[in-house]
């Protein structure tokens, strides 16, 4: 089974909690705060695997929830961190966020890593709290909650060549008899519905990959027929072979066929007008295929390379594939990955600068507060701790929630709600 696209849920472990301990040793008055620190969360990592070819794996498993610290102990140590999830995935995966469609990486080489979901850091022991004002303080921090998402992922085939064309035209057949693929065959539509890999050897010094891609139809740029299925895995292709049926078989046009696909292509990505093309005049050895080609060559002009070829008798396939392979020595790799640092092998989560905005609406006679970095404040409060409480309401007034609660028309004994955490409005 060939997958290309799932929808998958990833979450970062949290942080494990910090203690509230204090030294009770002999001899020792007095000892103070002892509560050590929570480990971090685990990360939710992939890693690039080239003995995998399919997203298939995903289909069976769509969640991956990376372990939680573990939390702070006495004597002031220090929790373990937990170990990364470590998640294979096939070369030419491309990761998307879901919600914002951002792409978050683009795993092309083998052992590539990427952080996907950012695991918590631990919660502060009350070793961290000691002032000279509260030398024995009663707070800890529990652990920040790891990063959860819903990403995309999706897999562009890794080739040199592809071979793009109407259904039908000869592309399976081609690559067939150029390398030791063996793709399915028939006289109907969409015989390829997924791509097909083939290694063509020219001589000793020069190779390359070639994908037979599924044909493409008109419109295919808003997903009709096979669409986006197949235009995603051309993306990554240097040179294009542009497979046409010349002898018109069909009742088509060749050179209608050319332009058809070559706006395809165009409408759905414009850097693929930038890649060098060859176009194979397929199945010559049928009557009426010469007088096209002259009429196609007529239409086109000079500047464009045209083979003549047959997949069906071999005739001009050896030019073809020579002409390609110099094509690949003249073109420089395309870069496959354009936002992203310049680190040779690891793409690295960068952390975002957290924001003391909120927001206060009205819920029926409820007034709920939300903010990103008020909702992680809440659960790393520790509820059951009066002094937590204090430093948690603290922080709440100086980023001005108290205020911004007042000017809604809050009043003593007002229920309030940030995240899953509601307590009453004491003005």
């Amino acid at each position: 089974m060939f997958v290309d696209s799932v929808r998958v849920y990833v979450k970062g472990g949290d942080g494990g909690n910090g203690m509230v301990a204090f030294r009770r040793e002999k001899y020792v008055a007095a000892g103070g705060p002892a509560g050590g620190d929570g480990g971090r969360g685990a990360n939710v990592v992939f890693v690039v695997d080239e003995g995998l070819r399919t997203l298939v794996d995903f289909r069976y498993q769509r969640h991956f929830k990376a372990s939680r610290g573990e939390n702070g102990r006495t004597k002031g140590q220090h929790g373990a961190g937990a170990e990364d999830m470590v998640v294979r995935v096939p070369p030419g995966t491309t990761v998307i966020d879901d919600d914002t469609q951002q792409v978050i990486a683009d795993l092309v080489m083998d052992g590539q890593r990427a952080i996907i979901a950012k695991g918590g850091r631990g919660g502060r022991g009350n070793i961290r709290f000691a002032t000279p004002a509260n030398p024995a303080p009663e707070i800890a921090e529990n652990g920040e909650p790891g990063q959860e998402r819903y990403i995309r992922l999706e897999l562009k085939v890794l080739a040199d060549v592809g071979l793009v064309g109407f259904p039908s035209v000869g592309k399976s057949t081609l690559l067939s008899v150029v390398s030791a693929a063996r793709p399915k065959i028939a006289e109907y539509h969409f015989t390829t519905i997924t791509p097909n890999l083939g290694v063509v050897d020219i001589d000793e010094e020069r190779s390359f990959v070639m994908a037979d891609l599924p044909g493409l139809i008109e419109g295919a740029h808003e997903g009709v027929g096979l669409g986006h299925q197949f235009l995603r895995h051309v993306e990554r292709t240097r040179v294009i072979v542009h497979v046409i049926d010349m002898a018109g078989s069909e009742g088509r046009d060749p050179y209608e066929d050319y332009v058809q696909i070559n706006e395809e292509l165009k409408l759905y990505n414009k850097k693929l007008e930038e890649r060098p093309q060859v176009v194979a005049a397929n199945k010559m050895d049928i009557p009426d295929a010469d007088k096209n080609l002259e009429a196609f060559r007529k239409k086109v002009g000079e500047d464009l390379p045209i083979f003549p070829i047959s997949a069906a008798t071999k005739q001009g396939i050896r030019e073809l594939m020579y002409k390609v392979a110099d094509l690949l020595e003249e073109t420089p790799a395309i870069p496959l990955v354009e936002d992203v640092a310049d680190e040779e092998t690891t793409v690295l989560y960068k952390a975002e600068a957290e924001e003391d905005t909120f927001t206060v609406r009205r819920e029926n006679e409820m007034y709920v507060v939300e903010g990103e970095k008020l909702e992680k404040l809440v659960k790393m409060t520790n509820l059951n701790s009066r002094d937590s409480i204090q430093r948690f309401a603290r922080m709440m007034r100086n980023m001005g929630v108290d205020d911004a609660l007042r000017k809604k028309g809050a009043e003593n004994g007002d229920i309030v709600r940030i995240g899953k955490f509601e307590f009453e409005f004491v003005d």
